[in-house]
This record gives structure tokens, sequence and C-alpha cells, in this order.
């Protein structure tokens, strides 16, 4: 039976839900569409792995292999392990019987707990429920609203100092090996000292025929080299030092990288006191804003923390996150992911914040090249011809790799801290050795896969979206790069399969795709990316953080390999922050238009499995209400007094039910819906001065990773007018 999955998340996507939900499900309701909800927030995720919850991703998983999958997925935390540990602090307050994070899995108990808590962490949610390639775009509503009111850039400074800093040898990107397997095999991954002792780091990998498999390491101690380099050079050119990573997203990999660059800013610090914060159990790892805290337990504490004062006076000035409350860049790992962190530097000119609150030139340190150069060609085009212009640039459409945890690097089970010197093998089950690299301590060892048929499936979608927008696409592809030179053989195998007669397909380099892109962006042309699975993270932020001003208003379809849809709904790196607003003012800032889009695609593929044509009138009606909900500035404002995300959501509810009585495709649902219009727009004052009355007070939600359900929906639906009309259907 068809059903549309709506998904609970975390955060401020979460709240915003417990208002927008409702009326979904009203307004479905009345077209016999069905609608149903699976928690797959963090505290569900980690109450599931010890059986005080269902677990909902793993069922979805399920479902999002068969024809009749529909799922709506919202954003979540891709939890970081300070995350994580508030989190379970939380629920064992709420009173669930949950351990703590074991810091050292020096037990067998302590190992299984670490390896239940380790399915949470990053974006593991993502593979899970991607079982097709990603198709984003900005809806041409968007694009035209983007134009003709354009958000602000800052102006870029043809002597601007920011730059890129990378390591360019010794990482991912030099050290990566590939290779193709010729039929099914099972694999295993294994490590031998220098003494010759072996250890069997994964075994009973399976793989299929066609298949890439990679693997690369990152040489640590070039990245500290890297890192001291990078420390003097923005000292000596007196720009801030900023470091952006993926380091929540890849849980085992970017979060050592990140406590690596925690360590190389406080080198002396780490020299004098390391064996202190280790043996209290403080790693760098998770930043500062968890050492300094944690300091207070120390009998030298206090010293400790004069030691971090005084490097922090004496090296080079750190990007803050947030001035005001003296948070660095160094404080929290998912405070410097660099999906929304690059893109808002560029956005802003090329500047962060200091510690002054001022604009400052930086030096962004992006220690893995893999894809640090597109950041740079950027910033070197801004540099050169100043900031683009979103009343007259082009769009970036997105066709992105990642069915079947497509090039998961980092963010899995393959991803290794190599405890002692020696090589690390990956070796088929005839015992050949595939692929090898000599390893030191500290080593951070990555492999990952990639399944032939999601590449066939990329390439088809590729081609797909470059007829029906006819818009050249760009294969972001470097044939110097040993995982890319193995794509770029599939992907023009691929190619002769499908009709591409006048159709503009390239391959390309990153940097050069990107200097191809922006040459073409500046002209107001369009310019599809087709992307690995990182850069499909990092371009559906860059180029609609540019074009948009948020990447939270794209379009994002996953056309699903087995049928089926799943629709994710934007990003949103400021959630946090708005849910720290509305406790504190009752005010929600976030913008749930990206779910608006999503449902439209989501509904008409209902229409499609059910044979209801209801659904398709939903889809036409919510499509017509979202461009009057833009062409009115209905999105919630930026300060108390305005409408917030509860007054949009009013607003979208009247524009889409007077869509629904004024059309002529159903007439039953036009009668359902004619008094819910006439009712909603002879109490618009009256809504929203109820909405507006409960801003600037405190907001009781119960909790943060899980907030009380009675609770959260009183805070989001205050208006008692509202309530009832809507309950009227």
């Amino acid at each position: 039976m068809a059903k549309i999955i709506y998904t609970h998340t975390d955060e401020a996507p979460l709240l915003a839900t417990y208002s927008f939900l409702p009326i979904v499900s009203a307004y479905a309701a009345k077209a016999g569409v069905e609608v149903e909800t699976r928690d797959i927030s963090v505290a569900a995720r980690i109450l599931a792995q010890f059986g005080l919850a269902d677990d909902a991703l793993a069922e979805l998983g399920e479902l999002a292999t068969t024809p009749e999958a529909n799922i709506i997925k919202l954003p979540n935390i891709s939890a970081s392990i300070p995350q994580l540990k508030a989190a379970i602090a939380e629920l064992q307050a709420q009173g669930f019987d949950i351990p703590d994070y074991p810091e050292n899995a020096d037990t067998p108990e302590a190992a299984e707990i670490r390896a239940k808590y380790d399915k949470i962490k990053g974006s593991a949610v993502n593979p899970v429920l991607r079982e097709g390639n990603s198709d984003r775009r900005a809806p041409a509503s968007v694009k035209n609203y983007a134009k003709a009111h354009p958000h602000r850039m800052g102006a870029w400074k043809s002597d601007s100092k920011t730059n890129v800093a990378t390591m360019g040898e010794h990482d991912f990107k030099a050290n990566e090996k590939s290779v193709t397997l010729p039929a099914d095999d099972t694999l295993q991954i294994v490590h031998t000292s220098e003494g010759g002792e072996k250890k069997v780091l994964k075994e009973g990998l399976k793989v299929l025929e066609g298949e890439v498999i990679d693997a690369s390491v990152l040489e640590v101690a070039a990245l500290n080299v890297f890192l001291r380099n990078a420390i003097a050079k923005a000292k000596a050119e007196g720009v801030l030092f900023s470091a952006h990573l993926k380091a929540t997203m890849m849980k085992v990999s970017d979060p050592i990288i990140f406590g690596h660059v925690v360590k190389a800013y406080f080198a002396d610090v780490f020299e004098k006191y390391g064996d202190d914060l280790a043996a209290a159990g403080l790693s760098a790892n998770d930043g500062l804003g968890t050492i300094l805290p944690g300091l207070d337990k120390l009998p030298n504490g206090a010293e400790i923390k004069a030691a971090f004062e005084k490097a922090l006076a004496e090296g080079p000035a750190l990007a803050m996150v947030d001035s005001d409350k003296g948070i660095t860049n160094l404080h929290v790992p998912s405070d410097v992911i660099i999906d929304a962190s690059m893109p808002a530097m560029i956005r802003s000119g090329g500047i962060m914040w200091n510690s002054e609150g001022k604009e400052q030139d930086t030096l962004a340190v992006i220690p893995d090249s893999s894809y640090a150069g597109v950041y740079q060609v950027v910033i070197d085009d801004c540099r050169r011809n100043g900031a683009l212009d979103p009343s007259t640039m082009g769009t970036v459409p997105n066709v992105g790799l990642m069915a079947k945890a497509a090039e998961e690097y980092g963010s899995h089970d393959k991803t290794f801290e190599i405890p002692t010197a020696g090589t690390v093998e990956v070796i088929n089950s005839a015992g050949e050795v595939l692929l090898s690299h000599d390893v030191a301590a500290g080593d951070i060892w990555r492999a990952c896969q990639t399944k032939d048929a999601s590449i066939r499936d990329w390439v088809k979608l590729a081609v797909t979206r470059a007829r029906a927008s006819a818009t050249p696409a760009v294969f972001w592809l470097d044939e110097a790069r040993a995982h890319d030179a193995q794509l770029i053989a599939k992907v023009t195998t691929y190619l002769a399969d499908h009709d591409t007669d006048g159709l503009e397909i390239k391959i390309l380099s990153p940097e050069l795709a990107t200097a191809y892109t922006m040459e073409r962006l500046r002209k107001g042309e369009d310019t599809i990316s087709v992307t690995g699975n990182v850069l499909r993270d990092y371009n559906t932020d860059l180029f609609p953080i540019l074009e948009l001003g948020t990447s939270a208003k794209m379009l994002s379809v996953v056309p699903l390999m087995n049928g089926g849809g799943l629709f994710e709904t934007g990003a949103g790196g400021s959630a946090p922050k708005h849910v720290q607003q509305l406790v504190a003012e009752n005010y929600l800032r976030w913008d749930s238009l990206g779910e608006f889009f999503a449902l439209v695609p989501s509904f008409e593929l209902y229409a499609e499995q059910s044979g209801k044509d209801g659904a398709k009138v939903l889809a036409a009606t919510l499509d017509k209400a979202t461009e009057a909900f833009l062409n009115n500035d209905r999105s919630p404002g930026r300060k108390l007094g305005t409408i917030d995300n509860r007054g949009s959501h009013f607003y979208l509810a009247l524009y889409w039910a007077q869509e629904l009585a004024n059309q002529t495709d159903d007439a039953e649902l036009a009668a359902a819906f004619k008094p819910l219009a006439e009712k909603l727009a002879a109490e618009e004052e009256t809504i929203v001065a109820e909405l507006l009355a409960v801003q600037g007070k405190p907001a009781d939600i119960g909790g943060y990773f899980r907030p009380d359900a009675e609770k959260t929906e009183k805070v989001m639906r205050p208006s008692e007018t509202f309530n009832s009309a809507l309950a009227t259907l």
C-alpha cells in the first residue's frame, strides 16, 4: 500500500516538523494520501541500538530498496563525538538506561558498547537511505526569486590575502590506489607490523564484478609538518587561521585530523600537559569546547588554561565561530564543516571574524588536497573579478554519485588510525594483494567501494538531466587521481550506451571544471556539475549559497535504483543556533522551504504508486502555493516581531488552501478546501497576532536531542485560531 514516510530528525528541522506536519497530514488526508512518520533522530538511533526504541533507520533502509519507497528526509545531525556524548547525557537524564560513551574500548564489554555508538556517528543515516544517485537543483521559482531579490554578497578586494593551504603530497589524494574488480570476490584488509605481526582490520568484505575499490593513507608526520608551516604562514601574513574539514560526516578520518590541527596550534601546551589532558579524558579530537571546561576538574587546571590562553595570544589569530562567546574555529569539530564554512567565507568576500568581532582575511586550511583546489579557484576568480551577482548569475545543478554508499570516504568501517608502522594490504580470496601501502604509527588509512551499478545509474541520470534541461554537463574527474582514472574509463564506456547527440558533455579535473563553471556563471549560463559523493556535498552547498544565499532552498530528489524515491529537504548548518534562539526567545528562524519543494515530487510519485489523482492535485497546488509564498516574501524574518517558521507555515497553508479551492481538476477537493481558504483569509490578522504574541519569552521544549513531544507541540502550534481552523478538515 502506498504511503509517504515523513522523518523526524534533529534540531531546528525537527521543531519545524511539529508545526508543519499537522498541515501536511490534514491536507493529504482529504485527498486520500497516507502519511506516516519514522523517528531517525540521533536520540532515536541511540535508543534503538540498546533495544529501547524501534530501529526506524533499518526499516527505512529496507524500504529504500523497493519500488514502494516514498520517503521525505529532513536534515539530521551528522553526530560528532561531542554531540553524541551530549545526546547520551540528555537521554540518561530523561531516565533511559544507556551506558556512557567509552573513551577507551579496552574490554570486550566496552568494545561492544563502542561498536554500537560507532554506528550512530557521522552521516550514518545517508548511506542507509541513499539507494539512488542525487539530483539537486534550484527550482525555477527560487532562482527567479533570488534574481529579483538578490541576497547580500560581501565585496572582494583585489589585494585580499585569503587563500587555501593544502598538503598536495603525502595525503589521501597523492597516496590513492585504485582497482576495478574483474569478478565477484570477498576481500580482507590486513595490517602487518614491521615485526611481522599480522592483524586483520576487516574481513568478509563482499565486492561485486566491476566494482571500484580504493585505498589511501594520509601520512601524519607530513600532516604535522604541513600544519606547523600553515600556522607560521598565517602568523607571518597577518591573516586568520581557520580549519575546514568534514569532521562530523567522516566519522573516523577528519575528527582525527581536526585533533591534529588542535594539537599543532597548541603544540607547546600538548607537549607539556598532554599526558595530564589524556589522563582526564580530554581529547584534542573533541576541540577546545570540551577541553577548556574540563580543566576545572584538574589540580593544575588553572595552569593549563593559562597555557592555552598564552598560545592563543602568541599564535596567529584564530577565525571565530562566535566572537561574542569566544567560540573559536577550534572549539567544536561540527562547527568547521567545510561544506558550509567555505561557501559562507567566499560569499562574505573572503573574510571571517576575528576575536574582536571584526572582519579579516584568512588562511583556509584544508589538509587533504583532493578537492581543496576547487575553493582556491573560486577565491582566485572572485579576487580577480569581484563577487558574483545573484541577480544575473547562472545556476549549477548537481548530479551526484552516492547510490549504495558510493565513495563513502572515512564515514564507515574501512578507515583506521594505524597503531604501529608496517604495511596495510587489501587482499582477495586467492591471497593476492590488490592494494598496498607502507604506513607509520598514527597514519590514517582508508578504503572505499563504488559499485558498478551505481556508476551506470549516475551516467544515465547525468545524460537524462542534460537532455531535459538542455544544459552542458561536466564530469568533475581528474585523470591524474587513481580513483577518478577508474571512473573515467567507466564513464566513457557507459556514455556510449546513451543518445548524447546534441548534448555538451565534458570530463574535466575539479579545478578546470570549477574555472569553466565560474566563467559560465558570470555570463548567466547554467552548468550541471556531475560529481562523486564528496564533491556532491561540497558543490550542493558552494553554488547554492552563492546563488541563493542558502542551500536549504534546493530541490533534492534521489530517484532510487529499484524504483521509488527519496526526497531530501535541504541542509541547515545554522540549525543549532536556531534551536538556541527558540529556547531563549520563542522564535524559530528555520526556513522549511526545502520541505515544500520535496513534497511536490513526493505527491507526484504517490499518485503514480497509488493511482490516486488527488495526490497529483496536491502536488500541482502546492507548487503554485510555494510560488505565491516566495512572491509574497513569507519566509521567516530575521528578528523578533516578524513572522518566524510557524508564521511561514500558516501562509503556506493559506495559499495552498486557496489554490486547492480554486483548482478545477477535482471538484470534491475544491469544495472541501473552500471553507478553510475563506476561514484562514478572514482570520489572517488574528492568527498572525497569536503567533507574534508568544515571541520574546523563553520556550520550554523539554530537551535538545529528544524534546518532549507535548511541550514542543504546544510551543510550535501556539495559534488556537489556526489549529481550530485546521481541525475542521
